[in-house]
């Protein structure tokens, strides 16, 4: 079965040379890498951003990306106008990439929006609860097969779906639940782990004696490792997922073997339970240095365009921060009008409820 093999899929080694697979080839052309390298330096300038953001008391809690961008830029390229995206709480990257603007995420983690805006986006809301993304988004698909948009012959009508979540939450019920009934309806979904190693302090030798990918097939679809710092690998693997999705041929499972380099969010202290020597070996698979020695050895870019890339990436961190003060805390009446299109009875009740809670402090509470 395509997609099985025990060999972690690479293309671009850690010294940024090219290498040829049995099974997967990277279809995209030097203008496109030249493109996904912008993406992840601007990526990781507004994730450096957000965490001094939450440092300086302006968000609630961070939880940053920095090492994952190539697991996030590959993939996100991979999705299509009529695909939809259901991420865990990390996935800045995708939504940069996708459109979203990022002054969304922050209002999230700054408590100033419940995220109504995901109903205009094919990216749906962040999930802090562990895992529950994945089975919205193996019903979704489900829902997908129900409307017809799987396995025309026209491709370009057909959709699918990806979901993100860690190496953690391959150990939640609710993820393992999604898998069965995925594999049971053959959903066109493919579920997208960044395993970066760290369950915030819990390593993946706890959770899985064997490698993440190779859990897909007592399931009963395909699994691929691929090199998650590898951003030529991360889409071309992503793009036979999604493909495979969309002619009906199933659910898949792809493990991005990856390295947080950084804390699981802005509570965490990593050195408290990772060694020095480990962070220093991800720092030499580092996705944005590995992709910038290629195409610099390839002539594709140069310090011109790097200092071009470094200015928008500080205009990018400026809009950042001037952003803070534009965001707008929601009322409740707000928050009950955007559950649902239409009010039920149930949620009317609610506010009154709440409305007679909060009247009980007085106006001076």
């Amino acid at each position: 079965m395509r997609g099985q093999s025990h060999d972690m899929v690479q293309l671009l080694t850690p010294d940024g040379v090219r290498v040829e697979h049995d099974e997967f080839q990277f279809s995209g052309s030097t203008d496109d890498l030249v493109g996904y390298l912008r993406d992840m330096i601007l990526a990781r300038r507004f994730d450096a951003e957000a965490t001094a953001l939450q440092r300086h008391g302006e968000l609630g809690l961070w939880p940053p990306l920095l090492g994952q961008e190539a697991a996030q830029v590959g993939s996100a390229h991979a999705v299509r106008d009529a695909d939809v995206v259901f991420p865990s709480y990390r996935e800045h990257a995708v939504a940069m990439v996708l459109g979203v603007p990022l002054t969304n995420l922050l209002g999230l983690f700054r408590g100033t929006d419940g995220g109504d805006w995901q109903k205009l986006t094919k990216f749906k809301n962040y999930q802090i609860v562990i895992g529950c993304q994945a089975l919205h988004a193996t019903g979704y698909a489900m829902g997908l097969q129900f409307d017809g948009a799987v396995g025309n012959d026209d491709d370009g009508e057909n959709a699918a779906v990806i979901v993100y979540h860690g190496d953690g939450a391959s150990s939640q019920g609710d993820v393992n639940e999604a898998y069965v009934f995925a594999a049971s309806y053959n959903a066109p979904v493919v579920f997208f782990c960044q395993n970066n190693q760290w369950a915030i302090s819990e390593p993946i030798a706890l959770q899985s004696r064997i490698p993440l990918f190779q859990r897909a097939q007592g399931f009963g679809f395909p699994g691929v490792q691929v090199d998650g710092n590898d951003v030529l690998a991360v889409k071309a693997v992503t793009d036979w997922a999604m493909d495979r999705a969309r002619r009906g041929e199933g659910p898949t499972f792809i493990e991005a073997f990856t390295y947080r380099m950084g804390a699981h969010t802005t509570s965490d202290d990593p050195t408290k339970y990772r060694e020095r020597e480990e962070d220093e070996l991800w720092r030499g698979r580092d996705p944005i240095s590995r992709l910038t020695t290629y195409l610099r050895n390839e002539g594709a870019i140069d310090d011109a365009w790097l200092a071009d890339v470094d200015a928008a990436a500080k205009e990018l961190g400026a809009a950042a921060r001037s952003s803070i003060k534009t965001l707008k805390s929601k009322t409740m009446d707000e928050l009950f009008d955007q559950v649902y299109a239409e009010n039920t009875v149930a949620l009317e009740a609610q506010r009154r409820e709440y409305a007679e809670y909060a009247a009980s402090f007085g106006e001076d509470a």
